[in-house]
Order: C-alpha cells, then structure tokens, then sequence
C-alpha cells in the first residue's frame, strides 16, 4: 500500500508510533553527543563513548524513511538537528553561570560538559550531510528496488551516510592536530565500527519496518519527492 502523509496543516495527525520513533532518534542523537567525551577501549580500539548509541540514530532514520518517507525524515533531521543545538546551548548557559559557593563542581562540569567550538561545528555539520545522504540513498534504492531487499537500503545507506559523517567529522575536529595516518585510521576505524553496528542490528530494523508499516498503513515511496535537504515545509 502506498499512501504519503499529509503536509503540516491545522488537521495533521501523526500517529504515537511515528512520535515514538522521533523521540528515540532525537535521544540517540543527544546523548551519543554528550557521551562521547569518554573514550573507551573495545577489542584494542579506542572509540568514543558515544558511538554504542549514535548509530541507533541512523536505524531510526532508516526506519523513518523507509515507512515515512525521505520528506518525513527531512523535517526530523531538522528537528534533531535543532533539539540537539538547545541542549549545547543549555549547557552553556549553566556552565556560564556562577557557581553556588559552596559547589566544587565547577571545572568537572567544565572538563565533561565544555564543547571546544571546532569539536561542535564538526558534529553539526558531520550529523546534517550524513544523515541526509543516508535518507537520499535509502529512498531512491526503495525506489530502484521496488521495495525489494530492504538490507541492501539499510547496509548500502550506512556505508555511505557514516563513511561521510566519520569523515567530515574527523577532518574538521582534527586536521592539523594529529598526523595524517593517525586521522585516516580513526576515520576508518569509525566509519568500520558504526557500519558493523547498524548491519547487526539488520534483523531489527526488518521487524521494526514490518510492524510500523503493518500498524500505520503506510509504505511510502518517493517518486514525486524533491529532494532538496532545505525544503523542511515539504
């Protein structure tokens, strides 16, 4: 069945699975960039915390443009997007504030919580050309596929969309401080880990697509779709 959710309007009714997935994508995606901080060691690699739940949001943005649609997805990487940028800048403003006196926190709020700018310019914009690829690259293989084979939609947008977020990313945050092979291997290492991590989870992703896809009615392909990322309206 295919049928396209109706555009924002005073009669709009999105469906409590549709808000639940939003919710689980926009977490992911805000935790993952508080968590990374830590970096811990798995199998000799050292990886970001937040990479056991950063590509959770790339399962929830398969889902979304898969049962959804990419227009769909397009208005939550906006939302996520935008949510994920008022928790920095809450966090800035508690970590500008002054200090209750008797409170010794203070540099370890700082040290966890204190985005160099570099760092966060790198992740916003990493997120946006990543997640974008990787809803483009899954609607137009429905499409080519004719709805076929959902694994290679959810493998091949992976490799692409976190080959091009663990690249940007890398290279933005640490061009120039590290050497050139140290930067190439973490890029690779990333990009490795996160595709593994989403190609795992595959026979979830199937049975959450079956569900939604069964409970809402809906199989939405993007044949008249305009896929320009900045049309969030559409």
């Amino acid at each position: 069945m295919k049928k396209k959710l109706e555009n924002i309007n005073t009669n709009t009714r999105y469906s409590s699975w549709f808000v639940v997935v939003v919710a689980i994508f926009i977490t992911s995606l805000i935790v993952a960039n508080i968590t990374s901080v830590k970096l811990i060691g798995v199998l000799g690699l050292v990886l970001p915390a937040g990479v056991i739940i950063f590509p959770v949001s790339y399962i929830t943005g398969d889902v979304l443009t898969e049962v959804y649609g990419y227009s769909q997805a397009r208005k939550v990487i906006w939302l996520g997007f935008f949510c994920n940028l008022l928790a920095v800048a809450a966090i800035w403003v508690g970590q500008i504030m002054p200090p209750a006196s008797f409170w010794d926190g203070q540099a370890a709020y700082d040290r966890i919580l204190g985005y160099a700018p570099r760092l966060l310019a790198a992740s916003f914009l990493a997120y946006l050309v990543g997640e974008f690829f990787n809803a483009y690259i899954m609607a137009k293989m429905k499409i080519a596929t004719k709805g076929r084979w959902l694994w290679t939609r959810t493998i091949a947008s992976t490799l692409v969309g976190q080959g091009i977020d663990s690249l940007v990313f890398i290279v933005l945050a640490f061009a120039g401080t590290i050497p050139a092979r140290a930067l190439a291997l973490a890029i690779i290492t990333q990009w490795l880990v996160k595709s593994a991590y989403e190609a795992a989870a595959t026979p979830v992703t199937y049975k959450v697509v079956g569900f939604l896809k069964r409970h809402e009615g809906l199989d939405v392909y993007d044949d008249d779709t305009r896929f320009n990322p900045l049309l969030i309206r559409r």
